[in-house]
């Protein structure tokens, strides 16, 4: 077996070399042709990070996880090896490649600053970037968008709705697959005459029909249900050119796994796998300039249930993956699994606020300041510093 070589002062190293990016600078000042891109995909239901980047080098974790736990590497259906005790579950396989050219990080057991179990709040308080529940109408994204300044960041969400996490004063767009609305629809004629002197309502619906147009003339429009690379592609195309987006948000439900988790999460992860492989294969050469952030709103529980699956948890995985990232190790610290370690005796212990990793990947890779990301992109949090080394 191989030897689990975590430990506190290891990963705590790792934290203060930081994950150092490849391209850092005042984006907006930045022709479109040079400035980084961002995309998060937000994970919704609690996605299972001890799944995801199994510790199988941690001596508790087999023991605590039974059946559901994600063998060593070598092992039939065993991880794809991350080092350290890590490894990565096996229907990554495109994101391993990533990790392979240095591409993929991971932060083992981030969390919320607060500590609740609904899905709805907890997704509240992951997109709104505040400190407690309730405290922000608008989404951290959003804000950042605005605290970049100097030439207006183009924002996209992919939904039938835009996520919390994207609404806001910055105006952004939306697309959602197999929506195909032409400008010249009799509808969309009727809105624009409806829509034409409302200050909201009509800018919100040219940029709409704007994206439609760009969707269609990129050849998108024919994505099928549950095909995640070529959602993936179709998200790069509209990333693409003079008129892509720089910053993009794209919600994944289905990770509640209270049952039947294995095969639940089989699927998920293809889906997430393949997305991004989509996603970075259609950048073409902007992947160079791409950073891609899986996040989810808690973890699960550390034991399997009486129906092979995991409740809801605390702390969870976060994955970093792109062409923008230097390569490293794990993000923060490992609290391990053994008796006495859980997160009242039954949760993965958080050891990193989420905010940090959001931080610095805004700082670093969007050249947002320090002061604006801890007053206006995440208000009253100057106490969480960005988990990430500065490039200057």
């Amino acid at each position: 077996m191989t030897r689990f070589a975590l430990d506190r002062r290891a990963l705590l190293g790792g934290a203060a070399a930081g994950i150092s990016l490849a391209f850092a600078g005042r984006v907006s000042a930045l022709s479109p042709a040079a400035r980084p891109k961002l995309v998060v995909l937000i994970a919704r239901g609690a996605m299972d990070g001890l799944s995801v980047t199994p510790p199988y080098g941690d001596a508790a974790y087999v023991p605590l996880r039974g059946g559901l736990a994600v063998p060593p590497p070598g092992q039939p259906d065993g991880a794809l090896p991350l080092g350290e005790g890590f490894g990565l579950h096996p229907a990554l396989t495109g994101l391993h490649g990533l990790y392979g050219r240095g591409q993929l990080r991971f932060a083992p057991a981030v969390a919320l600053p607060v500590r609740i179990r609904s899905h709805f709040e907890a997704q509240d308080v992951l997109e709104n970037g505040a400190a407690t529940l309730r405290r922000r109408e608008d989404g951290w994204l959003n804000r950042a968008i605005a605290a970049a300044g100097g030439r207006p960041l183009k924002g996209l969400s992919i939904g039938a709705q835009t996520p919390l996490i994207l609404r806001g004063d910055a105006a952004v767009s939306s697309w959602s697959p197999g929506s195909q609305v032409r400008p010249d629809d009799r509808l969309a004629l009727r809105l624009q005459d409806l829509y034409a002197d409302d200050p909201l309502l009509g800018p919100n619906l040219m940029r709409g029909l704007a994206t439609e147009t760009q969707a269609e003339a990129s050849g998108d429009g024919s994505v099928r249900r549950n095909d995640a690379r070529a959602l993936g592609e179709a998200v790069a195309r509209l990333m693409t050119g003079a008129e892509g987006a720089d910053v993009v948000a794209v919600s994944l439900d289905g990770w509640d796994t209270h049952a039947g988790q294995k095969a639940q999460l089989q699927t998920r992860l293809t889906g997430l796998d393949q997305l991004t492989t989509g996603l970075m294969t259609a950048l073409g050469d902007d992947w160079r300039r791409t950073l891609v952030v899986a996040a989810t709103e808690f973890g699960r529980t550390a034991r399997a249930n009486g129906t092979q699956g995991t409740d809801h948890g605390t702390a969870s995985s976060l994955l970093l993956a792109g062409g923008a990232l230097k390569r490293g190790g794990p993000v923060g610290d490992w609290p391990t699994l053994a008796q006495g370690q859980l997160f009242e005796d039954r949760d993965l212990r958080p050891t990193l606020d989420i905010r940090s990793v959001f931080k610095g990947v805004l700082r670093d890779h969007m050249g947002i300041d320090r002061a604006a990301l801890d007053t206006r992109v995440f208000p009253d949090s100057a106490a969480e510093a960005p988990v990430l080394a500065g490039l200057a």
